[in-house]
């Protein structure tokens, strides 16, 4: 992915507070163009398979999440041959190296530890483009 810019990124957060800031701190970066959220990991696939949609460019999913979890998602995501190339990234509350060693395993692009403060979760966009710029 060479233009890093007027990316469109999907998010998938289930809490309201999390998903809000989250979403601020993607609109505010001027790489992003378009930020899509839904609520768990079923609805992440559904939008993916929803031919009405944008491909997304980049996709953030948490992990725990209900009816289906992060990882559970990427599963399907990173198997499907159309979905397999778009960057995926978790952002999670969960320092499990059990979560961090299965989204290695699935080729999970960042695994990136969910911020307590608003100022750090400015840094995520950040760290997803500079992983992106080195693809």
């Amino acid at each position: 992915m060479s233009v890093l810019n007027n990316l469109h990124i999907i998010i998938a957060e289930d809490d309201s507070d999390d998903a809000d800031v989250i979403c601020e701190t993607f609109n505010k970066n001027p790489n992003f163009g378009k930020v899509s959220l839904v609520k768990n990991g079923e609805e992440l696939l559904n939008y993916l398979k929803d031919e009405a949609n944008q491909t997304p460019d980049v996709i953030l999913t948490d992990i725990n999440m209900p009816i289906l979890d992060g990882i559970e998602a990427l599963q399907e995501i990173l198997n499907n041959n159309n979905l397999k190339t778009i960057p995926c990234f978790v952002y999670s509350t969960s320092i499990n190296p059990t979560y961090k060693e299965k989204c290695d395993l699935l080729g999970v692009k960042g695994y990136l530890i969910k911020p307590y403060s608003f100022e750090a979760f400015e840094e995520i966009p950040k760290s997803i483009l500079s992983i992106i710029e080195k693809e």
